[in-house]
């Protein structure tokens, strides 16, 4: 019997081209302006990244958590 995995790792050229969260590093030392800005210039699109072999788009939900939240809590 073939087992299904529960996700697929699609690899494509748009990859290449995501930066890779786990290379992102913010010293927590600079005001939380600064981090948020180093942050989004690191990542370069904090809504389409990637983390390893996985490519991540984030979007919010009406009544969700706010990307300055998210951001904030990846931050911390």
């Amino acid at each position: 019997m073939t087992q299904t995995p529960a996700y697929t790792v699609i690899h494509t050229p748009e990859a290449d081209r995501l930066a890779d969260i786990r290379d992102v590093s913010v010293n927590k030392d600079l005001p939380r302006e600064e981090r948020i800005a180093e942050f989004v210039r690191q990542i370069r699109d904090p809504y389409h990244f990637k983390c390893g072999g996985f490519v991540i788009r984030a979007s919010f939900s009406q009544g969700g958590a706010t990307l300055e939240e998210c951001l904030r809590g990846i931050l911390r």
